[in-house]
């Protein structure tokens, strides 16, 4: 693999000589007479390929390379460096093959490298765009490791990884010793994990004198985070970006989303050259102008080119723009995003137009209610400049919102406003584990950390010392929310595991229901309902892997056909497949039992129920008037069915159960319940915590729970009504799979 060179000897650095630079040099050299001279690389020992002097032209033009020698002086003489630049000055994509190379000229002495990104799919896109540049294999020299998929070997010496990934990784290795740099990406988009990793870092740089630590950003840090990790301002190398170009403000009474589409039409109208990118605000939007840009794009007169709308969602694998990619003369991306994916377009370099709609979708957490609101909020001043810059220097920029708009200097860390039960839950791991705390540059919402805290509580995962219990420990070890995994525990005592492993794994990934036009609803939703169970969505999605699998084993079935005959999403089954295989492992590798497949049975399916119970009493609803009206026990919200939830699809007249449990409350959005099973008020009182029931604000349902719990649960007139509708459902739906 690695090489033993004297070119690049350890003092060198340390004495800031000019070596920093030699091998640039000597690249130079090889890039002139390459063909005379067989230049072997450093990672692999192989000769140079003309693909590799070619790429490293391209390079050279970067930004970045201008602070080279700057960046690895300063990477030899301290632990910490920040390098703060827009997307395409190169950063992600070069700063990491220089740490590689530091590693390198002390023969890996303290460790590899190891560089995280916010999002999976630009995790893989920068391994492949670095192992192509270095010009050695992907999976040996440079790999990659996001959830579900990993691609490197023990050798690797360049990884690029999710901030997530890494956490567990620090679960199993507290001093990540492997490591001699870790590079952490996308700083500034101040994520839980970027945060919890940055907290971390700081023990473990105490511990390691040896650890170089690098924090890359496209906007420069606010002083808070410079001196995070020493106390005073650390190094920070500011990158000289392309300048912006010609930015027009624009603030119409129709709308942003309106205004957005007609200037894409005026843009490719006028002939100019250049891709454009749209920043909408949610999801939703981005999906609807793609629909309306592929209408419009087939009504345009056939010589001003092919309009190509893209929609760019991080999350979704395949949809990020392909760096080799590029518009034609004949054709014209239009790039449609959100916040904050700046940085997805680092290496797309035909833009010219950039919309911006000064909006983001924020996420924040109510611990009261134990869900999500969500605001629109304008951006910060950073990402609006990260946004003009990608239009480039002769490019035009169009904000769709007035000049004197004051926009907030700064983002508000995602720590402060999300759920952080499962961090909670890890950092009680690693205090286990050796590290003695995580130092926060912004501490949790208090009332919100008390809550997770409570929560784990409830969930037996801490003792009474407030430490993890066995139990604790053990649910930490699965890649799920707290719940879920204990849920997936409960399972092995009720011997249901098989099931309940396929409902984590569905409700994990993401979700496989696609909704389609608006005129073929109709038809996706009786497709959906032959899957349907009547015990419950939890049960469905049973029925849909198990129909899935069924047609992915028989080889004279097209399983890609019958997703789409079925409005499923093949990607997301596919996915949750993966998370099923990966959880059947955990659960041997800790040495957990696993049941025999009893899907179906009257027996199973309580104890499914109780399972589910067992991880989510704390998401418990009442229909308190019979007309779909559902009273949540723990904050009195009332919430209806979700449209996509089997029992959605039906009138109060059919019967909808009385008491639920569910997934997901969409408090922000439609207020409604998503992922919904039936439970009785017996079997709630049987799984419940004493002590969580007793903490119940008073309501009417609290009281018919208490009068069960005092006189029991025969007196409740509908206990044995469905117990009998159970066994006769258990005739007509023993162990089927809907196909």
């Amino acid at each position: 693999m690695a090489q033993d060179i004297t070119s690049i000897a350890e003092e060198d650095f340390f004495e800031g000589t000019a070596a920093c630079c030699s091998d640039s040099e000597a690249l130079t050299q090889g890039d002139k007479e390459y063909e005379d001279i067989l230049e072997l690389n450093q990672f692999d020992g192989l000769p140079y390929s003309s693909r590799f002097y070619k790429l490293l032209r391209e390079r050279k033009e970067l930004p970045v390379w201008r602070a080279k020698c700057e960046f690895m002086d300063t990477l030899a003489k301290g632990q910490f460096v920040v390098v703060s630049g827009s997307a395409q000055t190169g950063r992600s994509s070069q700063i990491p093959q220089w740490c590689a190379e530091f590693c390198l000229s002390v023969q890996f002495q303290h460790g590899m490298v190891v560089c995280t990104q916010t999002h999976s799919q630009q995790a893989v896109d920068l391994a492949l765009r670095v192992s192509d540049e270095m010009d050695v294999n992907i999976g040996h020299e440079v790999g990659y490791n996001i959830p579900l998929e990993t691609c490197c070997a023990n050798d690797t010496v360049l990884r690029f990884c999710t901030d997530d990934m890494l956490l567990r990784e620090i679960m199993s290795d507290p001093l990540l010793e492997r490591y001699g740099v870790v590079v952490v990406d996308q700083a500034h988009q101040r994520t839980v994990a970027t945060d919890v990793l940055q907290g971390l870092l700081k023990d473990i740089a105490l511990q390691r004198p040896d650890l170089r630590v690098v924090l890359l950003t496209a906007v420069e840090p606010v002083p808070k985070q410079m001196k995070h990790f020493t106390g005073s301002a650390v190094p920070l190398i500011r990158l000289e970006s392309p300048g912006a170009g010609e930015v027009v403000y624009n603030s119409t009474s129709d709308g942003y989303f309106c205004a957005a589409l007609r200037l894409v039409l005026e843009i490719h109208r006028s002939e100019e050259d250049g891709d454009v990118v749209v920043f909408l605000v949610s999801t939703q939007e981005i999906n609807l102008a793609h629909d309306i840009l592929c209408h419009e794009g087939h009504a345009l007169a056939p010589d001003l080119g092919e309009l190509l709308p893209v929609a760019v969602h991080p999350s979704q694998p395949g949809s990020l723009p392909n760096p080799g990619e590029a518009g034609t003369r004949r054709s014209r991306r239009v790039f449609l995003t959100s916040s904050p994916n700046e940085d997805f377009f680092w290496a797309v370099k035909s833009i010219s137009f950039v919309i911006d709609a000064g909006l983001e979708k924020r996420h924040v957490y109510n611990p009261r209610i134990r869900t999500n609101s969500v605001i629109i909020q304008p951006i910060s001043t950073g990402q609006a400049l990260s946004r003009r810059q990608l239009a480039g220097p002769t490019g035009k920029c169009f904000c769709l919102y007035p000049e004197d708009r004051k926009l907030p200097a700064e983002s508000r860390p995602h720590i402060v406003e999300s759920d952080i039960t499962s961090t909670v839950l890890f950092l009680k791991r690693m205090e286990i584990a050796g590290l003695r705390q995580c130092d926060f540059i912004d501490r949790p919402d208090p009332e919100g950390l008390m809550q997770a805290l409570e929560e784990m509580d409830y969930l037996a995962a801490l003792d009474n010392d407030g430490n993890l219990s066995e139990m604790g420990i053990i649910m930490s070890e699965f890649p799920l929310e707290p719940q879920m995994a204990k849920t997936l525990l409960a399972s092995c005592e009720f011997d249901c595991v098989s099931e309940v492993v396929i409902i984590a794994a569905m409700l994990t990934a993401p979700t496989c229901f696609l909704v389609p036009a608006v005129d073929l609803r109709p038809e996706a939703t009786q497709c959906h309902m032959k899957f349907q169970h009547p015990e419950g969505d939890h049960f469905t999605l049973i029925n849909i892997y198990k129909a899935f699998k069924q047609f992915q084993e028989d080889p004279y079935c097209d399983v890609e056909k019958w997703c789409q005959d079925f409005y499923l999403d093949r990607s997301a089954l596919l996915m949750a497949d993966t998370l099923r295989t990966e959880l059947s492992d955990t659960l041997k590798r800790i040495e957990l039992p696993v049941s025999v497949p009893a899907f179906g049975s009257r027996s199973n399916t309580l104890n499914i129920k109780r399972a589910l119970l067992a991880g989510f009493f704390m998401q418990v609803a009442r229909d308190v008037d019979g007309s779909g009206n559902y009273f949540i026990l723990t904050h009195k919200h009332v919430a209806q069915m979700h449209p996509l939830s089997g029992y959605g699809a039906k009138s109060p007249k059919l019967g909808l159960p009385e008491w639920v449990l569910y997934h997901e409350h969409s408090f922000s959005e439609d207020n409604c319940l998503r992922t919904v099973s039936h439970i009785t008020p017996g079997q709630f009182i049987e799984m419940a915590p004493q002590y969580f029931f007793y903490n119940l604000p008073t309501s009417e349902s609290k009281d018919i729970l208490q009068n069960i719990l005092n006189h029991g649960a025969a007196r409740y007139p509908e206990e044995k009504h469905q117990t009998s509708q159970e066994e006769a459902r258990e005739e007509k739906y023993d162990r089927c799979v809907v196909q």
